[in-house]
Order: structure tokens, then C-alpha cells, then sequence
């Protein structure tokens, strides 16, 4: 399954947009992705349903406070069944790499005036733009009833946050960088290749400046001119309850420090699940094996079967057969971020006694002389059955 793309990156907007940008930005991509102008084109279509889901979320107050900051599973009850927070790096970034590091946007828009550079390498972005800062990732374990209950944990991460001493430049107090020489500050140069008869011209990263676009003449002695310095942080994560295995948590603005300028990045707490010994889970519903004895299942019984909310009475009625399941609606695993919960099925296990003394024996053999096939319903249509089966032969 393709992992879903962050709604704010669907829509091409920054996480602060306000209501007016949202729509603005979302009218733009439904028209650029409608049916009715792109007639049977399955990407369009499918990118056409991406945007109004985005839209439907970043739209509604309450959806888009749950999606800041659980995420997908804050919005979406059934996200999760392989899925936490993963990068979003699709599209046709690669084919730089695939043709021996040969810009097939920069060739065909010198050989053909520009009009294929967005088809294929798309608009160079500017270096000294503000970026966005780098995700950090971070595992965190849970009980199977912490993760029914929700909690709260602590972690612990690594990051990159700005320099104090030079405020993320680089450079040492009293100094700036300057703009690069050899690129003129936009971080890229153009070589020419030949090919057979024709020149090609190819841009890659300035190696003076690394494709930043400036240079550091005097280093921050505190950072070494990179403007970032290692830190590690603890944090407090709000565990919401009905969180289910592989499932994440975005902190939003808790990662790596930005770019000239740019916002941090987010840390995204991946969440695993340990198995319980008692319950199974299967999305939001419960599954619980109870054994019963043979007078229970014979005669019906009270008995006490364990939910995630504690123990409960459940009357199994008369003649319940191994393997019955009974349904409790409602007492299943609460949906994140939502209202209602799951059931829990309880799948009843007759249990055959075992090491039977005499006594015990003989009464059951007498139990048993006075039994007839009509008290066995199973039984009575299965020798039926064979008996249909072999008197026609």
C-alpha cells in the first residue's frame, strides 16, 4: 500500500496556514487535478481524491488539532494496519541519479528552450530559502493495555538545533558569510558535456560551496561553521488512547532546527505494541478465549470473563457448543482521537476433564446410557447424513 502523504505537503502549504491559504491553495490543486479536465487520467483522478481528503481534514478545526498532533491516526481510525509516519520522497526526483547524475531537465530545456525542465528536474530551489528542519524518529514500546488506555512516556532524542553563538550563519561573531563566486550565490554550476556532435549542459552543486550558495570565511569556532550544534532533549509524549501497533505520533516543531530560517522539523514517535497473554486485538475489536467446563456448556452457567475494562459476568446459556463466540458490543479498544470504541468477542472453549477417578468415571458412563442421539444435534445430522450417503449406493 503507498504511504499517504502529509496533508500539508498535499496541498502545498505551511503548517501555519491560515483558513484563507487553505482554501486558496486547495481550490488551486482541484482544478488542476479535476476529472472533467483530466478525462481519463488515473494519477489525476487519484491526486484529485488526495486533495479533497487533505482539504476535508485542514479544514475543520477540531480534525486538524488531532492531526497536528497524532497524525494520520488522530483522523483516521483504520490508518495503521502497516503504517506509521514514514518520508514522503516519491515523484520523479530520481531520475538525476539514473542516467549517470545527467540532469535530463537541464538537457532537454537548453536543447528546447525550457519547455521540459519542470516535466523532469522541476524549478531549481533557491539555497538560501528558508527549509524546513530534518524529522527525527524515535521508538517507544507499550504494554497492550497502555496502548488500549493511552499514557504517558518519556524520551529521549538527539538533535540539531541552531547555534547560539552565530545564530545559525556559520560564521564567527563580528563576521558574515559572503555570497560564493564561482555560483553566484545559487549554489549550482553549469558544465558542458559533449555528446557525438552536441554540447549538453548540465548543472550540479557547486563544489566551492557545497551548493549552499555562500561562503564561510571565518568559521564559528562554537559550531565550525555548520550553524548547528548536537543536543539531546526529553520529552513528555501523550500517548492517545487506542493506539495500535507500528502506529505514530507527530510532536510538531520538536526536530531538527530549520534552515535559514525555516521551521523545525517534527519528531515522530514510532509506536510498538507487545502481545498480551489474555487479549488479541483485530483493529479496534477484542478477541478473548474463556474456558468453560462440561457442566457449564451442558448446563448453562454465570461466568467471569476479563475485559480491558476489568472483569465482567456473562451468562452462557444452555447447550453452548466449543468454540461459540458471543459479542459484547462496545467493549472493545476506543478510536483515537474519536468517539465510540470496538466490541470484544468472547470465543467460549469447552474444556474436557482429564485424569477421571472411578467414581467419577462411572457416573459419567451413567450420565451417558441416558442420553439419546436427539440430545446431540451435531451428532443426529451427521449419521444422517452418512446414512443418506451410503443407502444410495
Amino acid at each position: 500500500m503507498a504511504e499517504k502523504r502529509d496533508y500539508y505537503e498535499v496541498l502545498g502549504v505551511a503548517k501555519n496556514a491560515s483558513d484563507s491559504e487553505l482554501k486558496a491553495a486547495y481550490r488551486k490543486q482541484a482544478k488542476k487535478y479535476h476529472p472533467d479536465l483530466n478525462p481519463g487520467d488515473k494519477a489525476a483522478e487519484a491526486s484529485f481524491k488526495e486533495v479533497n481528503e487533505a482539504y476535508e481534514v485542514l479544514s475543520d478545526k477540531e480534525k486538524r488539532a488531532r492531526y497536528d498532533q497524532f497524525g494520520f491516526a488522530g483522523v483516521d481510525p483504520n490508518y495503521g494496519a502497516g503504517g506509521g509516519a514514514g518520508g514522503f520522497n516519491g515523484g520523479f526526483g530520481g531520475f538525476g541519479g539514473g542516467f549517470g547524475g545527467v540532469d535530463l531537465g537541464d538537457i532537454f530545456g537548453d536543447l528546447f528552450g525550457g519547455g521540459f525542465g519542470g516535466g523532469f528536474g522541476g524549478a531549481r530551489a533557491n539555497p538560501n530559502a528558508p527549509r524546513k528542519g530534518g524529522d527525527v524518529r524515535v521508538g517507544v514500546t507499550l504494554s497492550f493495555m497502555e496502548a488500549v488506555h493511552g499514557c504517558t512516556k518519556t524520551i529521549t532524542i538527539n538533535k540539531q538545533d541552531t547555534c547560539t553563538e552565530c545564530g545559525g550563519s556559520g560564521a564567527a561573531k563580528g563576521s558574515a558569510p559572503e555570497t560564493c563566486p564561482d555560483c553566484n550565490g545559487t549554489g549550482q554550476v553549469t558544465k558542458n558535456i559533449r555528446m557525438g556532435g552536441m554540447v549538453m549542459q548540465q548543472r550540479q552543486p557547486c563544489s566551492r560551496c557545497g551548493g549552499k550558495g555562500k561562503i564561510v570565511k571565518t568559521p564559528c569556532a562554537h559550531c565550525h561553521g555548520s550553524g548547528k550544534v548536537s543536543s539531546r532533549k526529553t520529552l513528555e509524549v501523550k500517548i492517545p488512547a487506542g493506539i495500535n501497533d507500528d502506529q505514530s505520533i507527530a510532536l510538531r516543531g520538536q526536530g531538527d532546527a530549520g534552515v535559514n530560517g525555516g521551521p523545525a522539523g517534527d519528531v515522530i514517535v514510532i509506536v510498538s505494541v507487545r502481545p498480551d497473554a489474555v487479549f488479541e486485538r483485530d483493529h479496534y475489536d477484542v478477541w478473548v478465549t474463556v474456558p468453560i467446563t462440561y457442566s457449564q456448556a451442558v448446563l448453562g452457567a454465570s461466568v467471569v470473563v476479563p475485559t480491558v475494562d476489568g472483569k465482567v459476568e456473562y451468562t452462557v446459556p444452555e447447550g453452548t457448543q466449543s468454540g461459540t463466540v458471543f459479542r459484547m458490543r462496545g467493549k472493545g479498544i476506543p478510536y483515537v482521537g474519536g468517539r465510540g470504541r470496538g466490541d470484544q468477542y468472547v470465543r467460549v472453549n469447552v474444556e474436557i476433564p482429564k485424569k477421571l477417578n472411578r467414581a467419577q468415571r462411572e457416573a459419567l458412563q451413567n450420565f451417558e446410557n441416558t442420553l439419546k442421539d436427539e440430545n446431540y444435534e451435531q451428532r443426529k445430522g451427521f449419521f444422517k447424513h452418512l446414512k443418506d450417503m451410503f443407502d444410495k449406493k
